[in-house]
């Protein structure tokens, strides 16, 4: 692909969806806030209402005056500015296929994707709740995964398709293990990251959960939460070809502008599991 050829808006669009296929934590966030986001620094605002009041009927009787619902504004702050930089020599380019740009932006994506999903279950310290357990059997997995679950619909969230479990490799190694069976239909299967379904509440798989090492064990701060817990908004911003003035080759700048904010706290439960190193 010679660099005469390269449109930006198209790229754009190929490097996006194919972030959206690699995200993880990502995916399970709240993005209905993404918007006009120019440079870093950006601020997106979150609206939100508080609760509405219920109250008994009587026939023939007049009701109370309509509640005023709170405003409940928060900002969410584009604060992480994260690029990528690479070349192709036209030597490679033209012992290749005409794929290498292709692939060269799939990795990109993944990068970049990896980056981002890191951001945000770095978030697990704004968590409402904490379950912690050293594990010594499989079947502890389940408990704690069922204690946070549990945790999730005393907070009002009631609905398992809205509720995700994200943990550690090591964890769902111990899941599997555990012989429990997983529901699972070809719809999941699709989907990055997803090990399955426990009590109806997918379980999805990320190296990207925080892991805190103290002594000879390793804690993994699994979480427990509602899709709508952690809001995530992004914009690439820039795509740039270029031809570097000092090599025979075709290169590609992207700037990948995003924030995430724990919105919803009692709806972001870590479920910090020990297992030995």
């Amino acid at each position: 692909m010679a660099i005469t050829n390269f449109i930006s808006t198209v790229w754009s669009e190929t490097l996006a969806g194919a972030l959206d296929t690699r995200y993880v934590g990502v995916a399970n966030c709240n993005r209905a806030y993404e918007g006009d986001i120019r440079e870093q620094g950006a601020v997106v605002k979150i609206c939100g209402i508080g609760e509405v009041t219920v109250g008994d009927y009587t026939k023939n009787t007049d009701m109370s005056t309509p509640q005023t619902l709170d405003d409940r504004a928060r900002e969410l702050r584009i604060d992480q500015a994260k690029y990528f930089n690479f070349q192709i020599d036209d030597i490679d380019r033209a012992q290749s296929s005409p794929a290498l740009m292709n692939e060269a932006m799939r990795a990109a994506a993944a990068a970049l994707a990896n980056t981002a999903d890191s951001y945000v279950f770095g978030l697990y310290k704004d968590a409402g709740s904490t379950y912690s357990r050293d594990i010594t059997t499989p079947e502890q997995v389940i408990d704690m995964l069922i204690s946070g679950r549990t945790a999730l619909y005393s907070a009002g969230v009631t609905d398992a398709s809205d509720i995700v479990l994200e943990v550690s490799p090591e964890v769902a190694a111990l899941i599997l293990k555990a012989k429990i069976a997983l529901s699972t239909d070809n719809g999941e299967a699709l989907e990055a990251g997803c090990l399955g379904s426990l009590g109806g509440c997918k379980i999805y798989v990320s190296s990207n959960i925080v892991k805190e090492v103290e002594g000879e064990k390793a804690y993994h701060m699994c979480l427990a939460r509602s899709k709508r817990a952690i809001a995530f908004a992004e914009q690439l911003s820039e795509i740039d070809a270029y031809r570097p003035e000092k090599r025979f080759a075709d290169a590609v700048k992207g700037l990948h502008l995003y924030g995430a904010k724990v919105v919803y706290p009692t709806e972001l439960v870590v479920i910090k599991m020990g297992i030995p190193v």
